[in-house]
């Protein structure tokens, strides 16, 4: 069988592969992610907006797509590229293949790629563009589109709700006002359980706006992108900063960071897969996170901030968490929520709750 696809990498690389999903031909920014598990997961996170995944984990496809299992109902991934894709997937729970799912809703994929290789071009390298097209396209076509097709900078508008929407919470305790960048849904499920009522908003609303709806804590959330590039949202959050009790995660922590008079910067590679230790500084735990994102806070720039750092990772002694009692904030760059996990920073939230909690009965 005869390639039929194939990757164009800015340098000139390619590799070659097999069609699944749709046969769309995509430019995205390239990068990696370590899981095991998870694809429908990492499949349906806003946060991989205008990203081509590469997993390198050999298999997958072989459990099929849950109804339940995913983080926003339109996925707006890039692309995915595995090594082994599987088809006919075994799994009672599942109603779809990761292929016909990716294909109802334009997501390209490859598969029969050299997946280490590629992992290890991007290590090396760092991240970078890359086409997604036919296999007959001249190399020299290719790296013209990549030169003249820029990646987007509107990743957290187009995946942020359109309208203030609520979940309630079943036995209701506290009222938590969540700025949605790209949030996953499974983030809403922890705060839900744990008897919050979360009035969702988008990315840009006004802090004028959200304290009108008198919450007991503001949530920002994670997302797509460069934060840099969502001043509105740090805007809101610093004018809210110390008036409520205050939760961010992943870009909402680099968001907080921002609001605060910190820096952020693009990491070579970034932070993918459910495998990266981290240290809770307060406890000396270490903790094994889920994380995705590109870029970090700058740790040098938090000396004239309130922040204090409470979490370090230990592969690259990158910022994993902030805190500041006195402003009631406090953040992490992974993901406490993650699905299928792992679970180990869960209590996060119940730390949340705590500080709604406190500042009740103060």
């Amino acid at each position: 069988m005869d390639f039929n696809r194939k990757l164009i990498l800015e340098d000139g690389k390619e590799y070659y592969g097999y069609a699944f999903g749709s046969t769309a031909d995509r430019v995205c920014e390239i990068v990696f992610n370590t899981s095991m598990v998870g694809y429908q997961e990492i499949l349906s996170d806003p946060s991989y907006t205008y990203q081509a995944v590469v997993m390198t984990y050999p298999l997958i496809g072989n459990y099929g797509m849950a109804d339940d299992d995913y983080e926003t109902a339109l996925p707006t991934i890039g692309a995915m590229i595995v090594r082994e894709y599987n088809d006919i997937p075994s799994n009672f729970r599942s109603t779809a293949t990761l292929g016909q799912v990716m294909e109802k809703y334009g997501i390209p994929g490859i598969y029969g790629i050299d997946t280490r290789c590629l992992t290890r071009s991007i290590r090396d390298f760092g991240s970078r563009k890359v086409l997604i097209t036919d296999a007959s396209v001249k190399k020299e076509d290719g790296l013209r589109i990549l030169a003249e097709t820029p990646v987007p900078t509107d990743a957290v508008s187009k995946v942020s709700c359109k309208e203030i929407h609520v979940s309630p919470a079943e036995n209701e305790r506290f009222h938590v006002v969540a700025i949605d960048c790209g949030m996953k849904e499974n983030i809403v499920r922890s705060l839900n359980r744990r008897g919050c009522k979360v009035t969702v908003v988008p990315w840009n609303t006004p802090a004028d706006t959200i304290e009108a709806l008198r919450p007991d804590g503001v949530f920002i959330s994670n997302g797509p992108g460069d934060p840099e590039d969502v001043p509105e949202t740090i805007a809101s959050v610093k004018a809210l900063m110390g008036k409520y009790p205050m939760f961010g995660i992943c870009l909402g922590h680099q968001i907080i960071a921002l609001a605060s008079g910190a820096k952020t910067y693009k990491l070579k590679f970034g932070h993918r897969g459910g495998n990266h230790p981290v240290r809770n500084l307060d406890t000396g735990k270490i903790e094994i996170t889920s994380q995705n994102h590109s870029y970090a806070v700058e740790k040098d720039s938090l000396s004239e901030t309130p922040l204090t750092v409470s979490h370090i990772n230990l592969l690259d002694n990158t910022v994993e968490g902030l805190k500041c009692r006195e402003k009631k904030v406090f953040s992490v760059q992974y993901h406490p929520e993650s699905a299928p996990g792992p679970q180990d920073s869960a209590y996060l939230f119940d730390s949340f709750v705590r500080m709604m909690e406190e500042n009740k009965n103060a």
